[in-house]
């Protein structure tokens, strides 16, 4: 299991336990406006090691010779290389803005 992989299952574990993460359901049985922010999170931390298994999947291609091209190669990983310089934007940002609320005197 890769830190991603680690990561997906921590945050889905978080969802599942804290109430305050399930989306309301209305008697209708639809769901009652936007997604939760840990769907979204989970999602975007999914499609990031989506890309790194791609990447993978590429490189080890081009090294065994089975027809995958250098440009693929390279565009894979620099797809990969984004995602989670992004990832790991977003979570600085995060801690930023926990730790200015953290911060506060009220």
């Amino acid at each position: 299991m890769n830190a991603i992989d680690s990561v997906v299952s921590a945050v889905t574990t978080a969802a599942g336990a804290n109430p305050a993460f399930k989306a309301h359901v209305p008697s209708g049985g639809q769901s009652a406006g936007p997604a939760p922010f840990s769907d979204l999170f989970t999602d975007a931390v999914g499609q990031v090691g989506k890309l790194e298994s791609e990447a993978h999947a590429t490189v080890s291609g081009l090294m065994t010779g089975t027809g995958v091209d250098v440009h693929q190669a390279m565009i894979a990983t620099e797809k990969a290389s984004m995602a989670f310089e992004m990832a790991i934007a977003v979570r600085n940002k995060a801690v930023q803005a926990y730790q200015s609320v953290i911060g506060m005197q009220f």
